[in-house]
This record gives C-alpha cells, structure tokens and sequence, in this order.
C-alpha cells in the first residue's frame, strides 16, 4: 500500500471519510466567495479560479460518494470489494478537469483579443488571499490522512490542491499588476497559464488512475518488505510467483511459499497463517492468498526480466 504506517482499517476509513467531508465544506465556501469576487471585478483570471472551484466542489461530492462505494465491504456480486470504483472516479474527474480548461482557453483567448479592465481588484485580492490559506490547509490536511491511508481519490484531490496555490497565486499576481501597472493583457494571460496547468493536474490524475486500473504491481519496496516478512520465518525456503495489485484502498497479494516437503498439512498450514498474519500487521487493508509448495518441486513459475 502506498500508507507510510499501517493503521487499523476502521480508522483508515473514518480518517477518509472525515477529509472527503471536510474538502466538500472549505469548497462549497470558497466556490461562493470566488463566484462574488468575479461578479464584482470581471477578471478572467478571477473567472478561472471560479471555475476551478466549481470543479473543486464537483469532484469533492464525486469523491464522497465514490469513498462511500469503495469502503463497502464485499458482497455476493463483488467478491474482491469495489474499491476499483476510486480510480473509475478519479478518471471521470480528470475527464472533467480537462474539458473545463478547454472552455478556460476559449475564454482566455476572447479577452485577449478583446482586453477588459478589472475593476474592485481590492476585493478580489482579499478573497484570493483567504483562497491559498485555504487551499494550503487542505493540501497539508489531505497529504496527512493519505500519508495513513494510501487513499488514491484524496491523493489525487492534494494534487489537484498544491495546483490550486500555483492558481491562487497566479490570479493575486494578475490583480496586482492590473491594479497598479494597468497591464490589462497579463489577466488573460495569466488566466491561460492556469488552464494549461489544470490540464496537466489531470493528466497526473488519470495517470495514477490508468496505474491502479492496470492492476499494476505494488512498489518494489513493498514487494521485498512482502517477501522479508515471509523469510523470517525459519520454516519458510524460498518465497515465488508473489503477485500484488491495487484496488482503492485495499491490495491483493498472492504468494507461493516452500517449505519441507516432509512437513504435515496441519504445521504448514500454521506457518502460512502465521505468515499471513505477520503481512496483514505490515498491510491491515490487504487481501491475502498463500499457496504452499514442498521444496524443491518442479513446477512452472513465473519469471519476469528486471526493470528496465
């Protein structure tokens, strides 16, 4: 799992749950203070920053429900979980987060063609000041509970939120120097700067999607933590065909374990439960399935060329 330290599943969830709420209530709020803040000064670059908002507040209740979905434990019709449903939404708000700079640029390039002065850019300063607090608050906020849970949906939302300071703070930039230089042209172009930027936070968040819905294998340091774990245990000769993916919150490992041939069904079964236990203290949001094999019986295995 990409969660630095392992914690309690429940909590993982409550942890995950408690943020997607709490990103839901800081946008809704600032959606409304930017949405008064463009009426006001007819900045496009204000207007990019509203529409980044919008996007913001879409995606937080998109997250929410999908973390709902994916924190259901498996059923009948899913006997693996549904946490695939976190990288699915994460692709639908790339999806989204691009199509909205396109009609950012749309609008980029009419004011540049057509320049229109900002007006009241006080107000807009103000807003877009308390707009960074803010967004630097979520960012910090969001990489902790990520940092505990490896939740891909918030990962990508802290993401999208250190692109929100370097928006912010662009759109300050263009108050400014409208306000005292009358550089009328650095708005739209500022506004411009921010859509290309959105558009490639989407594409850092349909990439980490692509990885999840590829069932690509877990970090190589989690595979050799995966497999020291299962060394240490003196009955244990060898570790092969290990497998691991991704799915949301939980990760799948299959692994083959050897062990002495003459040993009873009833001891390597012990040992195997052992080692899954010490894994699951490693990786608390794991699946786990273990096949024991008699050393040295040859049998076909899985053999890949190193990376790279």
């Amino acid at each position: 799992m990409t969660a630095e330290a392992p914690i309690d599943p429940r909590l993982s969830a409550r942890l995950m749950r408690r943020a997607a709420v709490a990103v839901l209530v800081v946008q809704s709020v600032m959606m409304a203070l930017k949405l008064g803040a463009w009426v006001v000064t007819d900045s496009v670059s204000m207007m990019s920053a509203l529409i980044d908002s919008v996007l913001d507040v879409a995606a937080a209740v998109v997250n929410l429900m999908a973390m709902r979905q994916a924190l259901a434990p498996a059923d009948r019709e899913h006997r693996f979980g549904h946490g695939k449903i976190e990288p699915l939404a994460s692709l639908g708000q790339a999806a989204f987060i691009a199509g909205s700079s396109v009609v950012l640029m749309v609008e980029v390039a009419h004011h540049i063609v057509q320049p229109v002065a900002v007006t009241d850019t006080g107000l807009g300063l103000v807003v877009m000041v308390v707009a960074i607090a803010a967004s630097f608050g979520l960012m910090q906020y969001e990489r902790a509970v990520v940092r505990r849970t490896g939740s891909l949906l918030l990962s990508g939302d802290a993401l999208h939120n250190a692109g929100d300071l370097a928006l912010n703070s662009g759109v300050v930039l263009a108050l400014v120097l409208t306000k005292f230089f009358g550089w009328y042209l650095i708005d739209p172009i500022c506004g411009g700067a921010i859509a290309l930027w959105i558009l490639f936070s989407a594409y850092q968040v349909a990439q980490k999607s692509i990885v999840q819905l590829m069932d690509r294998e877990l970090p190589d340091e989690a595979r050799a933590r995966i497999r020291k774990l299962a060394l240490a245990h003196p009955e244990i000769r060898a570790v092969h065909d290990m497998k691991t993916r991704e799915a949301g919150p939980t990760a799948f490992i299959q692994l083959h374990l050897e062990m002495d041939g003459a040993m009873t069904l009833r001891e390597s079964h012990r040992v195997a439960d052992a080692v899954e236990a010490d894994i699951l203290e490693q990786f608390p949001n794991a699946e786990i399935i273990i096949h024991q094999d008699p050393q040295g019986v040859d049998e076909k295995r899985l053999v890949f060329p190193p990376a790279g």
